[in-house]
C-alpha cells in the first residue's frame, strides 16, 4: 500500500505517481482544516486494508441488512 497525495485540477485528481491501469484506489478528501493521522491511525488503516484484501469484510447490501435486523429505539 502507499499513501499518494496529489490535487484536484479541473474537476480530476492529479498526482505525481505512476500506477498501472486499472490500479484499485481510495480517496480521503480533506477539509479545509486538513487532516494528519497519527503513526497508530496509520497502522490501523494498513491493518484494515489488508483484511479487506483478504475478504475479511462486509458490504454495503450485508450491512443495512444487518442494521434492519436491529431494533431501533
Amino acid at each position: 500500500m502507499k499513501v499518494i497525495t496529489g490535487r484536484v485540477v479541473g474537476g480530476k485528481i492529479e498526482v505525481e505517481a505512476e500506477l498501472r491501469e486499472g490500479t484499485p484506489v481510495a480517496v480521503l478528501a480533506q477539509d479545509e482544516a486538513g487532516f494528519r493521522l497519527t503513526g497508530e491511525e496509520e497502522e490501523e488503516l494498513a491493518s484494515a486494508l489488508a483484511a479487506i484484501r483478504r475478504g475479511e469484510y462486509i458490504d454495503g447490501h450485508e450491512l443495512l441488512a444487518e442494521l434492519k435486523g436491529q431494533k431501533t429505539r
